[in-house]
């Protein structure tokens, strides 16, 4: 029984240490970098600032992004009042551009093996710079870059090459050159090869790390950042930008609907909300507006699809130009483009053709839809009487006498009076005079 009871106290006392070790807190960049991306390292900073976390490290797998969402994740791993570990994971994974300024602005920076980093050299989003204004963004970049490896001690006139030059480097590569600190294949190895290791923080402090055996807590980005983070990509944001536009044509087309109105209000400003984070191309902008407009002029004018087939071009080339980025993953694809728009084109032109067809079609109610009703008289009109039509009793007045029993067609209609003329039975078509 002793022997049960000291072993049952050691997984207790066991137990009670694990509680109290501090967490390593992970967060994940995994994508394009843009504003959300700081808001995400910057609430996974303050959760482990709030649990005393060890360490915080930033797994980046990136192909780059926009410069100011840069440099804000910059600011707030330099403002972490947690150690900042910045990672290149998993294998086969990168932080090219603007991950590469990421990775070095880590307290520590590791890569996994075959992994890479680097090609930082600053690309204009919208337009064609000149000379003089791209000589100044390089500088600006292989500044910031500078002050930043030199900051964390690493190997600063190498670094600038990933901007002046474009040149990118292998785990082993960036090793050799001081330009991380290790190479770790996985979190658990990463965690025991920090353990014990000093730091020297921006503001000058010294922290010594250990981080052996702490258990890792994986930063959940919230439902908001979720959104925003699934919104910023340009396809989706494109496709909730045309969904919305297609229910709000939908609540036009028939009046009173409400739920295809509120429904598309919300995702077009979803949409645009997710493109406003994103370099945008004026011209592509234009052509989608474009588009739209063809679109509801088809309602409007025949011309037997020429409008719609221009409509559906103007789009698909509006998409493709749309997001002007030298980053394939900020731009729309075309396959999204096309997969989007068509049936987009299609519903819309079914739409149409059934508002046509309801425009051209003969009014069946009220005062229009008794036009061209045929019944029969009542009573003799001479001119006036009373008649039977469309399962009621009228008075009405005819514009030629007619016999009690005789087939009758209205004219108009005045008031509660009907005007009508006798009617052939055998031709169904008005008396001749």
């Amino acid at each position: 029984m002793q022997g049960i009871a000291r072993i049952t106290v050691a997984f207790g006392l066991a137990a009670l240490i694990c509680a109290a070790a501090p967490p390593a807190v992970f967060v994940n960049v995994d994508g394009v970098v843009h504003p959300v991306t700081a808001e995400i390292v910057g609430a996974a900073i303050e959760r482990a600032a709030a649990e005393h976390a060890s360490v915080v490290i930033v797994r980046l797998n990136t192909p780059g992004g926009l410069m100011d969402g840069m440099r804000e994740t910059i600011e707030k791993i330099a403002a972490s009042p947690v150690p900042v570990v910045t990672y290149v994971s998993p294998a086969g994974g990168r932080a090219a551009s603007a991950g590469f300024f990421l990775l070095e602005a880590g307290d520590i920076a590791a890569m996994a093996p075959g992994t890479n980093a680097g090609a930082a050299h600053p690309v204009a989003m919208t337009g064609q710079m000149d000379a003089v204004m791209q000589e100044k963004v390089v500088n600006d970049a292989a500044a910031y870059l500078r002050s930043i490896c030199a900051k964390r001690g690493r190997n600063a006139a190498l670094a600038e090459t990933a901007v002046r030059q474009s040149k990118s480097f292998t785990d082993q590569e960036a090793l050799d050159n001081h330009l991380i600190d290790l190479i770790s294949p996985n979190d658990h190895d990463l965690l025991t090869a920090l353990d014990g290791r000093t730091v020297t923080r921006f503001d000058g402090r010294s922290v010594t790390l250990h981080t052996a055996g702490d258990p890792v807590e994986v930063y959940r980005p919230s439902l908001r950042q979720d959104v925003l983070e699934g919104i910023a990509d340009p396809n989706i944001a494109f496709i909730l930008l045309v969904i919305g536009a297609l229910l709000i044509y939908v609540e036009f087309s028939s009046p009173g609907m409400i739920a295809p109105g509120v429904f598309g209000s919300i995702l077009l400003l979803l949409g645009l909300a997710g493109l406003s984070v994103l370099p945008i191309n004026w011209l592509g902008a234009a052509l989608l507006a474009l588009g739209l407009v063809l679109f509801a002029l088809e309602a409007k004018f025949t011309t037997h699809g020429v409008l719609g087939v221009g409509g559906a071009i103007a789009m698909v080339l509006g998409a493709v130009m749309l997001v002007k980025s030298p980053i394939p993953e900020m731009r729309i694809h075309w396959l999204t483009a096309l997969a989007v728009v068509l049936p987009f084109s299609l519903i819309t032109a079914m739409l149409v053709s059934l508002a046509v067809r309801a425009r051209l079609a003969k009014v069946e109610t009220g005062r229009e839809g008794m036009i061209g009703e045929v019944g029969s008289a009542l009573t003799d009109l001479a001119p006036g009487g009373k008649v039977f039509v469309h399962g009621e009793y009228w008075d009405a007045v005819s514009s030629r006498p007619v016999a009690a029993g005789a087939g009758v067609r209205v004219t108009a209609v005045e008031k509660l009076r009907l005007m009508v003329e006798p009617v052939d039975p055998a031709a169904s078509r008005p008396l001749a005079s």
